[in-house]
């Protein structure tokens, strides 16, 4: 088949390569080169990167509405776009273009979490299991069919490795759906409305660490946090954001700490976790001991959340 293919991060790579491995990219679309670091360098997209390893044209428009942009692509006459984590909203006169359709991969088991951050959000639900699901798009936010569920365990997993994960099995289920797809035996699957679930993008806020947190509720926030939206708190006026959180048997105070030269223990509402790594600000990241013993701070000192 002829594929248009739209995504942008890590998480979208593998279903291009696959796509890649088995079928006509005629185009990949991604969004636009960001800027990174203090001299603001333009750093092309994860799937721009594997699209020029392809040798794959690649489009950047800033919006998919332009005339022009809507004429290109009925004029490459794709047989289905394939859409992963892309980032831009499809308009209806992109939507009826493939003679196929257009299908999305999307890193959750629908209905529940639609929308921009499924699995950061999955993971501060306490989801015991997420997913993708293989689903053809239309006008709403992602309200289509599915005929493709392809479930994993949450477990303790990160963000990044649930991503990595969630990436892999929708590559695997992806193939397979374009082949139904294509030779017409498709089985699509209404979303049961009564379910859904929205997965708003995740802001500071929401992964703040705070001392009125249970231990769970403090770790899961650390696992779905980012660069972007880091899990940070505040000691003697020194911040940081805290990348790994552990349980620990200690047991200060909730909003106090408990220090030694092997351990940096916060004190939750519920007990204590271990604070094994952290990345002060304007630092890399390190054990949460060493900050400890760099900023000299002692046992009984209150920490607070910063939003």
């Amino acid at each position: 088949m002829r594929v248009v293919f739209m995504g942008t991060p890590a998480f979208a790579v593998p279903a291009l390569r696959a796509l890649a491995s088995s079928h006509e990219v005629v185009a990949v679309y991604t969004r636009a080169d960001a800027a990174s670091g203090r001299g603001k360098t333009l750093l092309p997209s994860p799937v721009k990167v594997a699209a020029e390893e392809l040798g794959i044209q690649v489009r950047q428009p800033r919006t998919l509405r332009d005339e022009a942009e809507v004429a290109w692509l009925a004029a490459a006459a794709p047989d289905v776009v394939v859409v992963a984590a892309f980032g831009m909203i499809l308009p209806r006169e992109v939507l009826e273009i493939p003679r196929l359709g257009c299908v999305n991969v999307h890193a959750s088991l629908l209905p529940r979490w639609r929308g921009a951050a499924p699995i950061q959000r999955a993971i501060l639900a306490g989801d015991e299991r997420t997913g993708v699901s293989i689903m053809r798009m239309e006008e709403g936010l992602d309200t289509g069919d599915y005929c493709s569920v392809v479930e994993v365990p949450v477990d303790d997993k990160t963000t990044d490795e649930l991503s990595v994960e969630l990436a892999q099995a929708g590559a695997a289920a992806l193939l397979p759906a374009l082949s139904t797809i294509e030779d017409g035996t498709v089985v699509w699957t209404p979303q049961d409305e009564s379910l859904v679930t929205y997965a708003d993008k995740i802001e500071k806020a929401d992964v703040a660490l705070s001392p009125a947190d249970t231990v769970e509720v403090a770790r899961r926030k650390v696992r779905a946090a980012s660069a972007q939206a880091p899990a940070r708190l505040l000691v003697n006026g020194r911040g940081a954001a805290v990348t790994s959180l552990e349980p620990a048997e200690d047991a200060p105070s909730a909003g106090s700490i408990a220090c030694s030269k092997r351990a940096l223990v916060l004190g939750f509402a519920d007990g204590a976790a271990l604070a094994a790594k952290v990345k002060p600000e304007g630092k890399g990241e390190m054990p949460g001991c060493d900050w400890a013993r760099g900023a000299r701070f002692e046992s009984g000192a209150e920490w607070t959340g910063i939003r």
